[in-house]
């Protein structure tokens, strides 16, 4: 795609960055068939193509953001399916980073809106006051209805709706040592996920120590940034990253480590995009690509360790590659093939390249899409018969969960389950009856 950025403009790192991902475009369209959006709602602009022009117009003309365009860029999932699809190599996911980037720094977004994100930013990324929040979300659920019939208060209901009925347990943070380990990992600690399910850390430690692996977690690691990272608040997500990036150089530099291990690929993601994040911070540049270098989905992880055999019980198990996994990290076979050999019968579903609808804060903040988007999904995985439902992601696992009454569990909860471990809660009806 031909471009006309001003000399000038291009001497921002971030514009030059966002130039090079839109010449690489040639209007092929090839992403408009694997687009969420647009294959819901068949609107051009909704489309990673229609978006790259919009984009293009708006960054290359330095135009204050208008609402329309505010509009259609709010709509992309980021589930980066354009990405597989695209034979040109476009980096969509830098640019709309940058384009959200953009539009947090000029567009004034209505007074309603710029609460809810900063109340969703001041909550979502530290557990004890998401902990917090869902306590208090308990005693409101039963306003949802209410709030659902206002399209301005759409977003709070969603957010209700989301909340599981119970607090979880506190997930412990202790690392786990093992005699004679091989190495050492970190483990990201994580920000949602230990408070909504830390069975899942739970059995990823399990996992990785009877690999040979001491288990630890950095102290002063905080949340990846990825939520803030999507809704444009730069500053914020490279604070996070910069404080991560300590955390993990000193437990390099100290006792080293075998790999960053993620059991939240959305967090993944952002993680192993840390060197391009920080590549012009010349205190950083060089340690966070290190750090990107290490990071790992536990399932990738996994796949170059040696698992004992695993009892998969017979179990059918329809796997949902999220979308921060098969599209983000172009991680596809692993968690399949590992479940595979543990002894379950894998089934994919039907569109397997779309995404549920969860998309960090999607969910929350479109919740009519993201809603049309899970039950599409749920329908799809109803229609294999499965015993349980595998993903590697929190948001999918909520996501998902919420809309159908089959188990959804991690990845790794199955494979800790047939290899010795406990079996999740979800499923403990199956291992009554293998007794």
């Amino acid at each position: 795609m031909q471009t006309r950025f001003k000399p000038e403009a291009l001497r921002d790192p971030a514009m030059a960055a966002s130039e090079a991902v839109i010449r690489k475009c040639v209007h092929c369209g090839f992403c408009t068939a694997t687009c969420p959006t647009y294959v819901l709602l068949g609107d051009e602009l909704d489309s990673p193509r229609g978006r790259i022009y919009l984009m293009k117009d708006m960054l290359e003309n330095e135009r204050e953001p208008s609402a329309e365009v505010v509009k259609h860029i709010d709509r992309c999932l980021s589930c980066l399916s354009c990405m597989t699809t695209c034979p040109s190599g476009v980096n969509y996911m830098h640019l709309v980073d940058h384009a959200r980037a953009y539009i947090a720094e000029r567009y004034r977004r209505p007074l309603k809106d710029r609460l809810f994100r900063a109340l969703l930013a001041w909550v979502l990324p530290h557990p004890r006051r998401f902990r917090l929040a869902l306590r208090l979300a308990r005693l409101a659920r039963p306003a949802a209805p209410l709030l659902r019939g206002t399209s301005a208060l759409q977003p709070m209901a969603a957010m209700l709706d989301l909340a599981p009925a119970a607090v979880a347990p506190t997930a412990s943070a202790d690392d786990s040592m093992i005699a004679q380990a091989r190495g050492r990992v970190a483990l990201l600690a994580g920000c949602a996920e230990p408070v909504l399910r830390p069975e899942f850390r739970a059995a990823a430690i399990r996992l990785i120590n009877r690999t040979g692996y001491d288990v630890i977690f950095a102290p002063d690691e905080v949340c990846c940034g990825a939520l803030v990272h999507h809704m444009g608040r730069e500053d914020a997500a490279l604070a996070a990253a910069r404080r991560n990036v300590d955390a993990w150089t000193r437990e390099i530099e100290g006792k080293g480590l075998a790999a960053i291990i993620i059991t939240a690929s959305g967090c993944g993601t952002t993680i192993k995009d840390y060197g391009f994040m920080l590549r012009e911070d010349a205190a950083y540049a060089e340690k966070a690509a290190r750090v990107s270098a290490l990071a790992k989905d536990v399932s990738e992880f996994l796949a170059d360790a040696d698992l004992p055999p695993g009892d998969g019980r017979g179990l059918t198990i329809a796997y949902h590659a999220a979308c921060s996994l098969q599209h983000g990290q172009k991680v596809t076979d692993a968690p399949k093939r590992l479940l595979a050999n543990a002894g379950f019968l894998v089934r994919t579903p039907a569109e397997p390249h779309l995404c549920c609808g969860s998309a960090g804060t999607y969910n929350i903040l479109q919740p009519e899409i993201a809603g049309q988007l899970g039950a599409r999904k749920v329908a799809n995985i109803e229609r294999l018969a499965p015993d349980a439902i595998a993903t590697g992601n929190i948001g999918c696992a909520m996501q998902i969960g919420q809309r159908t009454a089959i188990p959804i569990v991690h990845t790794v909860e199955l494979l800790d389950w047939a290899t010795g471990g406990p079996a999740p809660a979800a499923l403990a009806m199956f291992e009554k009856v293998a007794e």
